[in-house]
């Protein structure tokens, strides 16, 4: 055994309570090196001889290392724990004092899980991991109400730039709540509605005024309560981490200097505040100064805008957040946010935008998940541009499943294009094969699967701020056989509980190969998806398919001899395959 790749720690992701009664536990090894690993477990104030073993299995797999993971449940709350790994005729024990050959005889130097505190458990809300987001560019949606539009507004459809508006609004979205309804989708993440001078109210002027062009308090809350009539949450874009140059405190600042009583609401490097050579002498969101950056480990700064997460959901009855730049802000503002918003809300979802590991986060102090940009990049590497094999892409899908603890897995949120990335169907060439096998893996992964609006009818894109185009909603110019696509993909998704609930396992990705294949199960229900990401059909065999499917796109049983296991796939073709099975395969 290659000791060397051997690692446990008894915290984040590798010891931590899932639920009540339950820990998770793991470890990682070199890749294909250990047969077998069992988990020594008990309380450490019981009798050595009450201890019992659990077998491991391997959770994921990357380039060097599997992971595995057992489930045990400390009878009294309290876990001490050693593992003991087995290679052929070799078997080598491992606790917190290292690796030993022999079995330890006493509980001191096992690992500890000290004590199992249900207030400790991450939770996040049970409906996140069956949720379907779909999400809203205000301005570019729909325009309900010609009378609030700015000035200027240009004709529905034009060419999106930087500083044009085209009056979207929120009763736009009212009138349109029944096409989003026959879509499918029961969550709607809005990108920022307060108050801002630009077209994408990311420079918030004033956070506690829906902006007049998208409508007014009496319209969110109008909008809110019938979405949640019709079974769809609404989750809204806190932009804490910055503010617009127009925020009357920065206004303050400006006009007043050291005097202003909001000067150190914000990071001032230097009076006056000018910018030289594109770099501000104030901090801002990356170099942008129209946005500086607010301090939120100021006291009053912290109070104001823990009041406006709040705020929002007294009054409007929203459902969450999602929190821009959530990175750049400080852990213990993100400490007192949440717990101010989970006293009022206990089930709204605090989605962050972290672009990497965002662990640190994710310990059930702070955000409930974040937005899962390295899985999104390792779908388009696979699928849409054809940089990695199959063997690789699992590698990388595997490490990321291993990075969180499942339930921050199952309430992740998973996109493939937003309103910061050039769109899906573009970035796939107008390649609707390609658009339809990334967006078939994107719903059949684990986590909450978001779509841009409307890619589902056809919407392209390039880099922002072509990526922010008019909703196309001339049914003659719609994709509706791409509507049906996505409705279909929602569907199954809501039909199948291992969709969101259930196991993740690869069960085919060769080196050099462009087939994939991989099972999702909970219970009895039983999912196999397979998909040749190549431009040329590819044949293999499927051990794994004897017996009786059913393809849940078509709704045809097929039954597979066993033995009969041949099958084949056309250039970007998939397969999403159930039936009701107890074990694994």
């Amino acid at each position: 055994m290659l000791l060397e790749a051997i690692y446990h720690r008894p915290n984040d992701c590798w010891a931590y309570g899932y639920d009540d009664q339950t820990v998770h536990l793991r470890i990682r090894t070199k890749r294909d090196d250990v047969l077998k690993v069992n988990v020594l477990f008990g309380d450490k104030c019981k009798p050595w001889g009450d201890m019992a073993t659990e077998n491991m299995e391997i959770l994921a797999s990357d380039e060097m290392y599997d992971y595995w993971q057992a489930a045990v449940r400390p009878p009294y709350g309290r876990l001490a724990y050693g593992f003991i790994l087995t290679k052929g005729n070799d078997q080598i024990w491992y606790t917190e004092k290292g690796f030993h050959s022999d079995s330890p005889k006493e509980h001191l130097g096992l690992f500890e899980f000290p004590y199992l505190h249900p207030i400790d458990i991450h939770k996040p809300p049970v409906w996140v991991k069956d949720a379907v987001f779909y999400q809203i560019f205000p301005d570019r949606f729909a325009n309900g109400d010609c009378s609030n539009d700015p000035q200027g507004t240009q004709v529905w459809g034009g060419q999106p730039e930087y500083y044009n508006f085209f009056g979207g609004d929120l009763q736009g979205v009212m009138e349109h709540l029944d096409y989003l309804t026959e879509l499918g989708i029961n969550v709607i993440y809005f990108t920022p509605l307060f108050e801002a001078p630009s077209n994408h109210k990311y420079d918030t002027r004033d956070y506690l005024k829906i902006d007049p062009h998208f409508g007014s308090l009496e319209t969110l809350k109008s909008l809110v309560q019938v979405c949640h009539g019709q079974g769809i949450r609404v989750i809204l874009d806190g932009v804490f981490n910055h503010c617009g140059v127009t925020f009357p405190y920065f206004q303050d600042v400006v006009e007043k200097g050291k005097d202003s009583k909001y000067y150190d609401w914000f990071h001032i490097n230097e009076w006056p505040l000018q910018v030289t050579d594109g770099i501000p002498t104030y901090k801002t969101f990356a170099f942008e100064q129209t946005m500086p950056k607010l301090n939120t480990a100021h006291p009053e700064v912290r109070d104001y805008f823990i009041n406006v997460g709040r705020y929002w959901i007294e009054e409007a009855d929203v459902d969450g957040w999602r929190l821009d730049v959530a990175n750049e802000a400080d852990h213990t503002f993100w400490r007192a946010f949440r717990k101010a918003v989970k006293e009022l809300k206990p089930d709204a979802y605090i989605l962050g935008e972290v672009w990497h590991d965002g662990m640190k986060w994710l310990q059930g102090d702070q955000f409930d998940g974040v937005m899962n940009y390295p899985v999104a990049q390792a779908i388009l590497d696979f699928i849409v541009f054809e940089h990695h094999d199959a063997f690789e892409f699992a590698a990388k899908i595997g490490r990321y499943l291993a990075r969180y603890p499942q339930q921050v897995n199952e309430s992740c949120f998973i996109h493939l294009d937003t309103h910061d990335t050039v769109r899906l169907l573009t970035l796939c060439g107008d390649d609707k094969r390609k658009m339809k096998l990334a967006t078939a893996f994107q719903f059949t992964f684990v986590g909450a699967p978001s779509i841009y609006y409307g890619n589902e009818v056809g919407l392209a894109g390039q880099f922002d701020p072509d990526n922010r185009r008019c909703m196309i909603w001339e049914s003659e110019k719609q994709d509706r056989e791409l509507f049906s696509f996505y409705q279909k993909l929602i569907l199954i998704r809501k039909e199948h509980p291992a969709l969101s609930s259930g196991s993740f396992r690869t069960l085919w990705a060769e080196k050099g190969s462009s087939l994939l294949a991989y099972e999702r199960h909970y219970g009895e229900d039983h999912v196999v998806v397979i998909m040749n990401v190549s431009p040329v059909p590819l044949a293999a065999e499927f051990p794994f398919l004897s017996g009786e499917w059913c393809d849940a796109m078509s709704g045809e049983m097929e039954t597979r001899p066993a033995g009969e296991n041949q099958g084949e796939l056309m250039p970007y073709e998939f397969r999403i395959l159930y039936k009701k099975s107890v074990t694994k395969l």
